[in-house]
C-alpha cells in the first residue's frame, strides 16, 4: 500500500489546490472523498496540520480529515540524518546569507542616492531578499517534519515546496508532484 505525506501546499498553493476544486473547503472535501476510495494511507505531521488549520477553517470537517489523514509527527529523537545533508545545508545557508547581504547593500546604496525613500524600493528589497533567502530552501520546522516523516515511513512526499522537494530528494525520499495527486489517487482507486 502506498503512503503519502502531505504538505499544506497541496491544499493552499492555488496551482495545486485547484485540482480538487475552486473553493478551498470544497477542495478539502473532494480530497477526503477520494482518499476514502483510494487504497493508500495519508499522513500529515502535527506541526503541518496545525499550520493548515491556521490557514483554513476546518472546524466542520476536522473529524473527517483526521479520519482519513493520520496526524503524526516523525520520531525525531530516534532518526539519524547523514552529516553530509547538514553540511550542505549550512553551506547553502551561508551563501544565501551573503546574497541577502549584497541585495540589502545594493538597496541601501540606491536609497542613499534617492532624495526620499520610495515604497517601491522597500518592496523590491523585501521581494529580492525573500527570493535569495527562502526559495528552494527548507525554512520551517513544518517543512522538516514533513520530509522526516516521509523518510521514516518510506512514504511519498507530496509538496509543491521546492525546498522540501530538494531536501527530500537529497535524503532519498520518494516524491510525488503535488499537481498530480488527484490523478494518482483516482488511478489508485480505479485499480491501476
Amino acid at each position: 500500500m502506498r503512503r503519502f505525506v502531505l504538505d499544506t501546499s497541496v491544499f493552499t498553493n492555488p496551482h495545486c489546490a485547484v485540482q480538487f476544486g475552486e473553493d478551498p473547503l470544497a477542495g478539502v472535501q473532494t480530497f477526503l472523498h477520494l482518499a476514502r476510495r483510494c487504497p493508500a494511507e495519508f499522513y500529515m505531521p502535527l506541526s503541518v496540520y496545525d499550520e493548515f488549520r491556521r490557514m483554513r477553517d476546518l472546524a466542520e470537517m476536522a473529524a473527517d480529515f483526521e479520519t482519513d489523514v493520520w496526524v503524526r509527527s516523525p520520531r525525531r529523537f530516534s532518526m539519524t540524518i547523514p552529516a553530509e545533508i547538514l553540511y550542505e545545508f549550512i553551506h547553502e545557508l551561508r551563501g544565501r546569507i551573503d546574497r541577502g547581504l549584497r541585495i540589502a547593500e545594493e538597496h541601501t546604496r540606491q536609497a542613499g542616492a534617492a532624495t526620499d525613500m520610495r515604497p517601491e524600493l522597500i518592496a523590491s528589497l523585501r521581494e529580492r531578499y525573500r527570493e535569495a533567502m527562502r526559495k528552494g530552501l527548507v525554512d520551517s520546522r513544518e517543512d522538516v517534519d514533513a520530509v522526516l516523516l516521509a523518510m521514516e515511513l518510506d512514504a511519498e512526499l507530496v509538496s509543491a515546496d521546492e525546498g522540501m522537494r530538494k531536501l527530500g530528494n537529497r535524503m532519498g525520499v520518494k516524491l510525488l508532484t503535488a499537481d498530480y495527486l488527484r490523478q494518482v489517487m483516482e488511478n489508485l482507486g480505479a485499480g491501476h
